[in-house]
């Protein structure tokens, strides 16, 4: 991949064979992100999962105390009273079964996160294909999938976000904008790091995090210590 000028030289800044601490790690990754527009900062989590194992899959959720920056679209499958508690709570989108040929069939996707009531995961079920692809289907170890709509709606609008193995055994998730505080930043990458280590398989054997990058948009990647963790 050919980057630009501008890319060059701030690469120059980061010392590949350098594990960075984090705190140093983030000063970095802030002075890297020269785009024209405000960068998300990412973090990407080698794991020494197998992720084909059930038992050794990595699912969860952490509300990043700093929140990610972005403003996050909610959108709710209810019914019932669920529908105005929904609504009250300050969902984007709240409905049911009618909205199934909107997303399958006209391809509507202008939501990033999807909560449903239990009783309306059969309908959801339906848009397996559409939303498992996105990494948008609810689900219960995500918080996403509850009766108690208020609390998921007000946590992902705080900030939370889901994390789990991609089809590599990898991690990817945002942390933050570049124009963070190095503290913010901090403070949320700690929270991740935190719900990470939680996170551990029992099943695993061998070293569970294999390497950590720090890296915004545009910028180069800066590898983390994983030794404190």
């Amino acid at each position: 991949m050919k980057h630009g000028k501008k890319y060059a030289e701030v690469a120059k800044l980061v010392d590949r064979a350098t594990f960075y601490e984090p705190a140093d790690a983030i000063s970095l990754v802030k002075k890297t992100a020269v785009a024209k527009f405000d960068e998300t900062i990412e973090v990407h989590i080698r794991t020494g999962c197998d992720g084909r194992h059930a038992e050794q899959q990595i699912r969860g959720a952490v509300v990043l105390p700093n929140g990610t920056g972005k403003d996050v679209k909610v959108l709710v499958f209810a019914k019932g009273d669920k529908l105005n508690e929904a609504e009250a709570a300050g969902a984007d989108y709240v409905g049911g079964e009618e909205l199934i040929p909107k997303i399958q069939n006209e391809g509507w996707l202008d939501f990033d996160v999807v909560v449903a009531t239990p009783d309306m995961m059969g309908v959801v079920g339906r848009l397996g294909k559409v939303l498992g692809p996105k990494g948008l289907m609810p689900n219960p170890k995500a918080g996403t999938v509850t009766m108690d709509v208020t609390k998921a709606i007000a946590d992902i609008k705080a900030g939370k976000i889901e994390y789990r193995l991609d089809k590599t055994n990898i991690v990817h998730v945002p942390v933050g904008k570049a124009s963070f505080t190095e503290e913010a930043l901090q403070e949320n990458f700690n929270a991740l790091m935190d719900a990470i280590v939680k996170a551990k398989p029992s099943a695993l054997k061998g070293q569970y995090l294999r390497s950590i990058t720090l890296t915004s948009t545009m910028g180069p990647g800066v590898k983390v210590s994983v030794a404190k963790f």
